[in-house]
């Protein structure tokens, strides 16, 4: 029997109504990479399953060709992931590696990835992985415009699937694309056209490893953008990203306070946290990467991407000014001087009244 994690990653794949979640998932589950995967759905038939179908566990789970375990989600999505952490302990089940979860198209990421830390038993054997959302390039552009909850998908996103790009020219992708990287500066955005494989989805972020970094900084995109409708206009919703630059070493304790603060007041609208940070006493950089309230444990990167050690923190916020953000920092740290920004909206400074709240642990 191969060696189970200590604690078996659970991803989320979501997007809009009629993005392709569905095709996509269709499509996954040929591939091999998910033979030690356990996929919820929300209805076999949606899916289809027929050519798949190996055996009938119960009402809710059959046993895939593949060797894949395929269940349906009815009632609490706990409940779902403790009944097959329950199987799989009892060996009614293949004793699959990863979770794979596919949302309904209206839903908000958060809830789903909060299920993993509010649930007290799912904590201590499960954590989340990574979320892939599908956006459509015929009607994502105009979802983007009127749906806060597909931008939200978008935002959270580590890996973004656009689909149905064989029904539009390159412009139009080429416009879509750019768009959601002023969204998402940091997520890899995929064809769903191209060649690419479950592996590329839901192995862990192997920009982690210096030699593999996208750009000198370690993140796609080096300059922000203002956030804008498909006419090119200002966007209603009031979400922006930015990178933050610090030139000294960073203090991680003061760091990891300054972090749990933010997030424990105004986690429900830091969408995203990325970076990579020089962190004193460290030789190598240190990588982290939250959703709102859920932070990943960092990760020490095998090497920096170039000689340039600066410490960078993508951050993707939801009606809070990055400003604020940038500031607070420099004022809980005690630098003298603000870090480097280059953010997509928002001036201003915490008031001492609202200086990030108190600590607790993330």
């Amino acid at each position: 029997m191969t060696e189970l994690p200590p604690f078996t990653p659970v991803h989320l794949l979501t997007g809009f109504l009629g993005s392709g979640k569905t095709t996509l998932l269709k499509r996954l589950l040929d591939d091999p990479a998910l033979s030690d995967t356990a996929v919820l759905i929300n209805e076999f038939g949606e899916v289809g399953l027929d050519h798949h179908l190996v055996e009938r566990i119960d009402e809710t789970m059959v046993l895939l060709q593949s060797g894949c375990v395929c269940c349906t989600m009815r009632g609490e999505l706990a409940d779902a992931i403790r009944d097959l952490y329950s199987k799989r302990e009892r060996g009614q089940i293949s004793s699959f590696r990863q979770v794979v979860i596919e949302s309904t198209g209206l839903a908000d990421p958060f809830p789903v990835l909060s299920t993993l830390k509010s649930d007290p038993m799912l904590r201590h054997h499960f954590k989340s992985g990574n979320v892939v959302a599908t956006v459509d390039a015929v009607n994502g552009p105009a979802e983007l415009d009127r749906y806060i909850e597909s931008i939200r998908q978008v935002a959270i996103a580590d890996r973004l699937v656009i689909t149905k790009t064989d029904l539009v020219e390159d412009s139009q992708i080429e416009r879509l694309t750019d768009r959601l990287r002023r969204i998402n500066p940091d997520a890899t955005i995929l064809d769903v056209q191209s060649q690419f494989c479950a592996k590329d989805l839901f192995e862990p972020d192997l920009a982690t490893r210096g030699s593999m970094l996208q750009s000198q900084s370690g993140f796609f995109c080096e300059e922000m953008a203002v956030l804008s409708n498909a006419d090119g206009q200002a966007h209603p919703a009031a979400i922006a990203s930015c990178v933050l630059t610090w030139e000294e070493e960073v203090d991680w304790t003061v760091f990891g306070l300054w972090l749990t603060m933010l997030l424990n007041r105004h986690g429900e609208r830091v969408l995203r946290v990325k970076g990579i940070l020089n962190i004193s006493g460290e030789e190598r950089p240190v990588a982290i990467h939250g959703v709102q309230h859920l932070v990943h444990p960092p990760i020490h990167m095998e090497a920096w991407p170039s000689n340039d050690r600066r410490s960078r923190l993508v951050v993707i916020v939801d009606g809070l000014d990055l400003k604020q953000v940038q500031r607070s920092f420099a004022a809980f740290a005690l630098t003298s001087r603000p870090p480097e920004n280059r953010c997509s909206d928002g001036i201003g400074v915490f008031p001492p009244s609202e200086r990030l709240g108190s600590y607790e642990t993330v």
